[in-house]
């Protein structure tokens, strides 16, 4: 009769290591793509000069969140993610690391982030509970719907209406343009990520945009990108923007068509390599409005 041999208890660094790539702090990127387009808000909700206190605030909060949306994700696509080349090694994954303590780190995470929130006002902790729905409803809409990727665009967004209340208690049209473009952008980037997974989605039956868009993926992710500049472009007339949004505006829109060479025969590097680009079209589009308020 054979006996199950426990196994070793992890040590001290092991289970940090472990912690860092189930929460990818050692791959930010996915931070950035919340970042720029939050600080975008925070400073033209505070006309350029926002409170220390706040970017602190949203800041780290954005880090946490969106290291708290990893670890419920992973959790979510804990038994199909073994399935998936690119997932096959993450920590539940591999049984490195048991649902309950997977859970445990998002809880003490989002925690952590509401913690954040305490130190704004009474509208902005109100709508940090929107956050926490859409970050939480994010992972399971895959197994439901082909527009997961829309779910996440609204979560990825959220903290662009919360940066206005921070500053300003009310929630004005640019700030609902703002958001709508994120969504849109949002839904193109990770378009572009779901294009790498799609043979091992379709698989294993797991729906994205990827699948649903079919042939006519690189239009729409296209169309969605055409869309996001026209918003920002809408953005930049109603607030009287200056020559510098603009040159961030035209190196964002210049992204966007190397990210359309880069998907233009579908392989999983490249469609890879054009959803990390996304994240220097956040920073063109930030450094544009910084500079804006900077030369006023």
């Amino acid at each position: 009769m054979s006996e199950t041999i426990p196994k070793p208890a992890l040590s001290l660094r092991e289970r940090f290591a472990i912690y860092i790539d189930l929460t990818r702090f050692n791959r930010p990127v996915g931070s950035y793509l919340l970042l720029w387009p939050t600080l975008c808000a925070l400073w033209i909700a505070a006309e350029g000069i926002p409170d220390t206190k706040l970017i602190i605030i949203f800041v780290l909060g954005v880090f946490l969140t969106r290291s708290a949306g990893c670890v419920i994700n992973d959790f979510a696509d804990r038994k199909i993610d073994a399935h998936v080349k690119r997932t096959s090694q993450r920590p539940l994954a591999t049984g490195r690391i048991s649902s309950k303590e997977a859970l445990t780190l998002f809880a003490v995470l989002m925690l952590i982030a509401f913690s954040l929130v305490l130190f704004t006002n009474k509208m902005t902790i109100l709508m940090s509970f929107g956050g926490l729905f859409l970050a939480s409803l994010y992972p399971f809409m895959k197994r439901h719907t082909h527009l997961p990727q829309v779910v996440l665009g609204a979560a990825f967004g959220w903290a662009i209406p919360m940066a206005f209340t921070a500053v300003n208690e009310s929630i004005p049209t640019i700030a609902w343009l703002i958001y709508i473009a994120k969504i849109l952008w949002t839904v193109a980037y990770d378009t572009m990520y779901a294009m790498v997974d799609r043979d091992d989605d379709l698989k294993i039956g797991v729906k994205s945009t990827a699948i649903l868009f079919g042939d006519l993926d690189k239009v729409i992710i296209g169309t969605l990108q055409l869309l996001t500049l026209i918003i920002f472009l809408l953005v930049g007339q109603q607030l009287n923007f200056s020559w510098s949004f603009y040159l961030g505006l035209a190196i964002a829109a210049i992204l966007f068509i190397y990210q359309q060479f880069l998907i233009k025969d579908r392989e999983r590097e490249p469609c890879f390599k054009a959803f990390l680009n996304n994240h220097y079209a956040g920073l063109a589009l930030f450094a544009g409005i910084f500079l804006h308020y900077m030369t006023l």
